[in-house]
């Protein structure tokens, strides 16, 4: 199990979602710079980090959870030079900064869809999980079809507008589905590395990671999500090793297994409740 970064120890974080957070503008949504403002606040209230939910480009018809650029600060938030000011005043306070971090899957105007929607095979047409045929669904999986020049259907998360990125399959039973080895599951999960570098490289300390145990699919014990977290923590062990992961996972002890460490689950499960509360 690898060893989560000292400074989370005793860390106690603040939650800030940007559009309703402090808005310097006068634009009516919140942005980087007025959680920057801000930052002296949040810590005389006895808070020692913060987590900024999703902050990236987005068409917004999921608060943000629907990713455009994973690389790009939205612009009603501000810019990317905000986002590095804002860790750097941070540090100056000794606080600590983790951004949102949405791997499962993107928004359907991400470049990265719409090259993987093309006919002629690319870089991108197993980023996604598509099936072989329009007619053929993804067992299992809510899925969209009929959108793309290619053939096939595209699994999707949640809502039809994003679609889900293709790490592989722990026990493949379908033609189109794809071994976590396989070429495209590795390059996509190397995609993500890259993400996490760029922000990692301007000062983030580390990300909370969205719907982190469901990115292997067909994997029922979970063993493909711990070892695809399991390579991602060795390589920031090895880049970034004070860099934190803290998971979205209904079950904490396989996301603790996989690297990442402890999330809202995590405490659920130190004080189970024993009885029904009473008023």
């Amino acid at each position: 199990m690898a060893k989560r970064p000292d400074w989370l120890d005793d860390a106690v974080f603040y939650e800030i979602y940007p559009q309703s957070f402090k808005d310097t503008d006068g634009d009516g949504i919140g942005n980087i710079n007025g959680i920057t403002e801000k930052l002296p606040y949040i810590k005389e209230l006895g808070c020692t980090a913060i987590w900024i939910n999703p902050c990236f480009e987005s068409p917004f018809l999921d608060a943000g959870y629907d990713v455009s650029n994973y690389c790009r600060v939205a612009p009603r938030y501000g810019t990317n030079d905000d986002l590095v000011r804002l860790f750097e005043e941070a540090h100056k306070l000794g606080m600590h900064v983790l951004l949102d971090l949405v791997p499962g899957h993107t928004s359907w105007e991400h470049p990265w869809f719409k090259e993987s929607m093309k006919a002629d095979r690319n870089e991108f047409t197993d980023r996604y999980v598509w099936t072989d045929s329009v007619w053929e669904e993804p067992a299992g999986y809510p899925s969209i079809r009929g959108i793309s020049e290619r053939d096939g259907s595209c699994a999707i998360n949640f809502f039809t507008h994003q679609p889900a990125l293709n790490y592989g399959f722990y026990k493949p039973n379908a033609p189109w589905q794809q071994f976590m080895d396989s070429e495209g599951a590795v390059a996509t999960r190397e995609a993500l590395k890259d993400v996490m570098r760029f922000w990692l490289s301007r000062g983030c300390d580390g990300f909370r990671v969205d719907m982190a145990g469901s990115l292997v699919k067909n994997d029922e014990d979970q063993k493909g999500n711990i070892a695809l977290w399991q390579n991602i923590r060795a390589f920031l062990d090895e880049e970034y090793p004070e860099a934190a992961m803290v998971s979205e996972w209904g079950e904490p002890y396989q996301s603790l297994a996989g690297g990442l460490s402890y999330g809202l689950s995590a405490a659920l499960r130190v004080f189970p409740l024993q009885r029904p509360v009473q008023e």
